[in-house]
């Protein structure tokens, strides 16, 4: 009996956590049925289950732990970037926006270069209606494509002159810091050498006020050290707020600029001269009172009423409202392909010559 007590006793030393949660009956052996199903658990089996159990929880605690440091480093390394840094990050993210943006506004201007002179030839060349609506349709398609480009550019453009400010004002306040520092790092060495000064100045005082016998070199001495530690300190406390007040001016800066402001230039208003608004298909030269005026071919003028009939019979301009010109506009604009400086003088077309040469003509015949 008492053998069969200490073998119980033993197999519930050996047996895991998970047996012992068992119930006082059963771990007691009271009742015949479990007396009869009870069977002792091997050995090896209950040491295979504890170290199961324990790897499990070293791995979950060695996971932990890793994280943890993981977390740690990250803190350490990852810092906030400075305003020199983000101005220096978002201008390079912008130049490589725009130089996407030009690429594309090159291909289109090609592009609507092409569709132009197409569209030219045919208004030239006299096409019908539908070729000239697919032709300027087709135009105002690129066109726009290009002009949205344009102005994305624009956009661009403007952000980096922004940011190309932003980033020299950044790095001025960044040398205005560092300045500031080393100013505000000076009056704090001149504070911490103060106390150093004024425990040598009062050792001084103690040697000759402790000494066994009165001089009067000695107290003369010690006067002066006193009225030395006292100039000393008054020293320095201005010359620390002076320091530390030249800091924070430092650290400010002067953003005081005055921006001046041009007068708008006033133009004299042009004469009131008898004229027409016209087209024109080729270069131009006529004599305006005194003065020899031109006009570049594809641009909108106004010619003198007496010369516009000889114009138009020569093919040289023709009205706004024409089929070609509304093709031209589309492709060359209102304000000439060229400025007048392209075309060579022997270019330009003289309209009073060719209403001379036509009124002499008309003479002979009649004669």
């Amino acid at each position: 009996m008492v053998n069969a007590s200490l073998t119980a006793a033993s197999d519930m030393a050996k047996a895991p956590p998970d047996l012992h949660r068992q119930s006082p009956g059963r771990a007691l052996g009271h009742g015949s049925a479990d007396r009869g199903n009870a069977r002792p658990l091997p050995a090896s089996r209950n040491l295979s289950q504890i170290s199961t159990y324990g790897s499990i929880q070293i791995c979950q605690m060695i996971r932990s732990i890793i994280a943890m440091r993981e977390d740690i480093v990250m803190a350490l390394f990852k810092r906030a970037l400075g305003p020199v840094e983000r101005f220096r990050n978002a201008l390079k993210s912008k130049q490589a926006e725009r130089q996407k943006l030009a690429d594309r506004l090159e291909l289109a201007e090609s592009v609507l270069a092409e569709n132009r002179v197409a569209a030219e030839r045919l208004a030239m060349a006299g096409a019908s209606h539908a070729q000239l609506e697919r032709a300027e349709a087709k135009l105002r398609s690129v066109e726009d494509r290009a002009r949205t480009l344009r102005a994305a550019l624009g956009e661009v453009d403007e952000q980096i002159v922004l940011t190309e400010r932003g980033l020299a004002e950044a790095i001025a306040q960044q040398d205005r810091e560092l300045v500031a520092d080393r100013i505000e790092a000076l009056a704090t060495a001149i504070d911490l050498a103060v106390p150093g000064f004024v425990s040598g100045a009062a050792g001084l005082v103690d040697a000759v006020a402790e000494g066994a016998v009165t001089v009067v070199e000695a107290t003369r001495f010690r006067t002066s050290v006193e009225e030395v530690r006292r100039e000393v300190l008054s020293a320095a406390d201005l010359v620390c707020w002076e320091l530390r007040t030249l800091a924070a001016r430092t650290r400010v800066g002067n953003a005081n600029i005055a921006v001046p402001t041009s007068p708008e230039a006033t133009h004299p208003p042009l004469p009131e001269v008898e004229r027409q608004l016209i087209y024109t298909l080729n270069p131009l030269k006529w004599q305006d009172g005194d003065e020899m005026r031109t006009a570049p071919a594809f641009a909108l003028v106004e010619l003198p009423t007496s010369l516009l009939s000889i114009a138009l019979r020569h093919q040289h301009v023709d009205y706004l409202n024409a089929r070609r010109v509304q093709t031209l506009m589309h492709v060359h604009g209102s304000g000439g392909l060229q400025a007048e400086a392209y075309w060579d003088d022997s270019q330009f077309i003289d309209l009073d010559a060719l209403a001379d040469a036509e009124e002499a003509g008309q003479q002979a015949d009649v004669a």
